[in-house]
């Protein structure tokens, strides 16, 4: 099981080019899709690419059942 979800804030190895690298997940599949904390900037990237850059998760999305 990942250690990630939808709505989590994670931080990336490297820094979007707006300065800030905290990201906010908004798709998680083959492919996982984020958004940037700073600029709103959304990327899609595969969870291969995701998993390698990942350094940790900030934030845990509240999941209500």
């Amino acid at each position: 099981m990942a250690a990630y979800d939808k709505g989590d804030i994670v931080m990336m190895k490297k820094a979007h080019p707006c300065g800030t690298n905290r990201w906010k997940i908004t798709r998680v599949g083959a492919d996982i899709k984020i958004e940037c904390q700073g600029c709103g900037h959304i990327v899609m990237v595969t969870r291969q690419k995701f998993d390698k850059g990942l350094k940790k998760v900030i934030e845990k999305a509240d999941q209500d059942d």
